[in-house]
């Protein structure tokens, strides 16, 4: 699922004040120090190897079908 970078942030921001208690300024130093350049060394340059890549951050109800009549064509192991 590729969701634009500051979508992420926002439900990143919003999870980790709401569910555990954290500023705003220690989220946005994490993103900024770890997250965001982690993202891009290690998750951005592995889309060139995904079979399949869906815009839109799991909104994509078309892509998601497509996906879901795929992965039931898969064995369950």
């Amino acid at each position: 699922v590729d969701v634009p970078s500051d979508l992420r942030f926002i439900r990143r921001l919003d999870r980790d004040i709401n569910e555990r208690g954290r500023s705003v300024t220690s989220v946005t130093e994490q993103y900024l120090v770890t997250v965001r350049p982690m993202h891009e060394k290690f998750v951005e340059p592995s889309k060139q190897n995904a079979d399949i890549l869906i815009p839109g951050g799991g909104h994509n109800l078309q892509a998601v079908r497509v996906l879901s009549a795929l992965l039931q064509t898969l064995p369950a192991n």
